[in-house]
């Protein structure tokens, strides 16, 4: 069982001197105390990660994850009509070496995906992302991946895998689950062009910080879209979250970062996130532990804002069909009753193997353009990877 990878977090001696009022959730999570619990009465568990093996620039993000437990569980249960259903797992024992430590993550996230919970994944180092990835690898279906960071960590991994290489092995990986990664927030100057061209000839997204912060909304189809998320903290500017070895000036700011892990609680498809390279050694006022603890509070409480209105039972949405003059081509738009958010209908050979991404989550721009005879790059870049594969 995956129990094995598990060791109970210590309550006691972290938050045994903290009295929690009613409606707080240090009052209303569970913990898991190294004995088997029945998964069926949890939506989303909290497990903590001290692997730094993977970036020692950022040595110290071990000791990250109980300064993130304390703030987060000083914050009140988000107002729903739902009970919280959430469990703190405690800490992933570290393996032998690196890649064990991947494994046993991977172990975990597939026996929570396979019971409907959705994993928070707390501390660690960004190469993390990996075992989380892999956690996806037995449920055999195509995957579509966010990452939130800086840097696109597209290094040689040599013969080690770390936190500047970890997207490598994921996009070489034998199978290829993955059907569609999108990259938000890379500052230009910090990353090789190369790299950048690359991830646009494979027809992935990839979004610098400036376009994400001109309008904020228009990710919201991307993680929408998203079956992980994955989040540097080093995307957040130093203002708002020091806590990280070399942290830089310029980034998102923290109700961006709030905003965005909304966004993919909302989202009726997303089924893990992660957020990598907090080192507390650096944090100034605990300053960035609660900003972390904020951005879970908002995952969570867009969790259970979730409408579920993916477009399966279509007699509650609106379709609009867009004829392209010069492409003598239909495109199809629905529009969904319930939260009026947008969808696009994409054509697709394999049924079985592409049903997920038939229909792509858009914006009312996306109609707009299409409205105007230009295909939205959305679709067109869904479309490729379609017809290439």
């Amino acid at each position: 069982m995956f129990y094995e990878f598990l060791t109970p977090f210590d309550k006691e001696k972290y938050l045994g001197n903290i009295v929690f009022k009613p409606n707080q959730i240090g009052n209303t999570i569970e913990f898991y105390e190294g004995e088997k619990v029945n998964l069926d009465d949890f939506d989303l568990a909290i497990i903590s990660i001290e692997e730094n093996r993977g970036n020692l620039e950022n040595k110290g993000v071990e000791d990250g994850p109980v300064n993130i437990r304390r703030e987060l569980y000083n914050l009140y249960t988000p107002d729903s009509e739902k009970p919280l259903r959430l469990i703190d797992l405690g800490n992933m024992k570290l393996g032998a070496k690196l890649k064990d430590s991947y494994f046993g993550l991977a172990s975990v996230m597939l026996n929570l995906l396979t019971n409907n919970v959705i994993p928070i994944i707390l501390g660690g180092t960004h190469d993390n992302t990996f075992g989380q990835f892999l956690g996806y690898q037995e449920l055999y279906t195509l995957i579509n991946m966010v990452i939130v960071d800086e840097k696109i960590d597209l290094d040689d991994p040599g013969q080690h895998v770390d936190a500047s290489s970890y997207m490598m092995p994921i996009l070489a990986h034998n199978p290829n689950y993955l059907f569609n990664y999108s990259h938000l927030g890379y500052q230009t100057y910090l990353n090789d062009p190369q790299a950048i061209g690359m991830l646009d000839a494979l027809n992935f997204d990839c979004i610098r910080l400036g376009m994400v912060r001109k309008n904020i909304e228009e990710v919201e189809p991307v993680l929408r879209d998203a079956d992980m998320l994955s989040i540097d903290i080093s995307a957040v500017r130093m203002a708002d979250a020091p806590g990280r070895a070399g942290a830089t000036p310029n980034g998102f700011s923290g109700e961006e970062l709030c905003q965005i892990t909304r966004y993919a609680g909302l989202s009726d498809k997303l089924t893990s996130l992660g957020i990598y390279e907090f080192n507390p050694h650096y944090d100034n006022q605990n300053q960035t532990s609660q900003l972390i603890a904020q951005m879970v509070w908002y995952f969570i409480e867009g969790y259970y804002s979730r409408r579920g209105d993916f477009p399966i039972n279509m007699s509650n949405f609106l379709k609009f069909t867009v004829k392209f003059e010069q492409y003598d081509h239909e495109l199809i738009f629905w529009k969904s009753k319930v939260t009026e958010r947008w969808w696009m209908e994409l054509p697709y050979g394999d049924k079985k193997k592409y049903a997920r991404h038939q229909m792509v989550p858009c914006s009312y721009a996306d109609y707009e353009m299409a409205c105007k005879d230009e295909l939205p790059d959305r679709w067109m870049k869904v479309y490729n990877k379609l017809i290439e594969s």
